[in-house]
């Protein structure tokens, strides 16, 4: 697909963001026609040196979330550097940073002071951990720790075990999507008032905002949301269940898929059972009906019976390991797994029909656009030379 004809095209993002948040979204951005300028400090994002595994000089972790972005090294310290990011800006559609709050006011850029009066049709994205004020405002963030203070960790894990983080960054990922629609929404609102904003997302917000059910239970009942392993506290059966074989995870979310399920295990005398005749009457008897449902499936291969539910309309997989993800051909049938050259990622889950994502270059090399890059701004080689000597930029 030609670039120019993604969804994004023409738009044009300066991204001082690091880590995964920032980056996540910026990426998306890129995938979808966006050119994504990404500007790192000289020694680089730090999840550069996030491996093993590496791959070349990075780690496997900054590769996955920076494809499609050009790579320049500045010193944002030093008022040469941030007088390059301003030349940036002058035909920038967002910029998206995660510094602490109140970096930019420091420099002497902050949004509503400078850079909203130079730049109005600048949208500014902010991610920070709690945001600029209140209580936790300012205080920095990283995932695992607002998955323990946002509550996600206390309902993470088995019953009568302790809080346990969720086995991957969903609080930075989930940041980077609310951005990603938050910066959609600007875009959106500067076709009708000319003007950009700036938008504050926290990380904090961001990880309260996923805890659904729990927080409707809790304000419901009162009663405060506990651990239930693979369980889903308002659904059964909604659980991992023991088979002949692998565990399958069933999640059954009405009468008419318990039904079909109770009919293709020879288990039609449940149907009968009081206790399982609705989802409520289910949930609080689901001990006895996890019981009864195991006693029918020890009697069956799990990844068989998955096919044979699934294919019934009952929601039903086998649980499978991440490689057997990447083996699975709808996986690549989905046009999940991109490949450039050396580099291997994840495709986008945004399916297009007109404008689909596209996959044009893989994650920079720390600084390796950066002449490009100042060319482009009409810099002469003697000034490029003097910003190199002097150690403002690097690559």
């Amino acid at each position: 697909m030609n670039p120019t004809q993604g969804a994004l095209a023409g738009l044009k993002v300066i991204d001082l963001s690091r880590v995964l948040g920032g980056p996540y979204c910026s990426q998306a951005l890129a995938d979808h026609g966006a050119e994504v300028i990404k500007l790192e400090p000289l020694g680089g994002d730090e999840t550069r040196g996030w491996g093993p595994p590496f791959e070349g000089d990075d780690a496997s972790y900054f590769k996955g979330v920076n494809r499609n972005k050009q790579g320049i090294a500045v010193d944002l310290s030093r008022p040469e550097g941030l007088d390059l990011l301003m030349q940036l800006l002058e035909g920038a559609d967002v910029l998206v940073e995660n510094f602490k709050p109140g970096t930019l006011q420091r420099w002497g850029i902050g949004y509503a002071e400078v850079l909203s009066q130079r730049f109005p049709g600048l949208i500014h994205c902010a991610i920070s951990g709690f945001g600029g004020d209140g209580p936790l405002g300012g205080l920095p963030g990283y995932d695992a720790v607002i998955q323990a203070m946002a509550g996600l960790m206390s309902v993470n894990g088995e019953g009568d075990g302790g809080p346990l983080r969720i086995g991957l960054p969903i609080v930075d990922m989930v940041t980077g999507l609310n951005a990603l629609a938050g910066i959609l929404l600007a875009l959106n609102e500067r076709h009708r008032s000319g003007l950009g904003q700036s938008l504050d997302i926290s990380l904090y917000d961001c990880g309260v905002s996923l805890l659904h059910p729990h927080l409707a239970n809790f304000f419901a009942a009162g009663k405060t949301p506990q651990r239930t392993g693979n369980a889903h506290p308002n659904i059964a059966p909604y659980d991992s269940y023991r088979t002949g074989s692998v565990p399958i995870f069933l999640a059954v979310g009405n009468d008419r898929q318990f039904a079909r399920l109770c009919e293709q295990l020879g288990a039609g005398a449940l149907l009968d059972d009081p206790r399982f005749a609705s989802n409520g009457s289910r949930s609080v008897n689901r001990e006895a009906l996890k019981q009864a449902l195991e006693h029918h499936l020890q009697t069956h291969d799990g990844a068989a019976l998955a096919q044979e539910l699934i294919g019934l309309g009952v929601p039903c997989g086998s649980i499978a390991t991440i490689d057997q993800v990447v083996a699975h051909p709808h996986t690549r049938h989905r046009g999940l797994l991109v490949q450039i050259d050396d580099y291997r990622g994840v495709g986008s889950p945004v399916k297009l029909s007109r404008t689909p994502a596209s996959y044009r270059s893989a994650p920079p090399a720390l600084g390796q656009d950066t002449r490009q890059v100042l060319e482009g701004l009409g810099l002469d080689a003697q000034m490029i030379a003097g910003l190199y000597a002097s150690g403002i930029v690097r690559g």
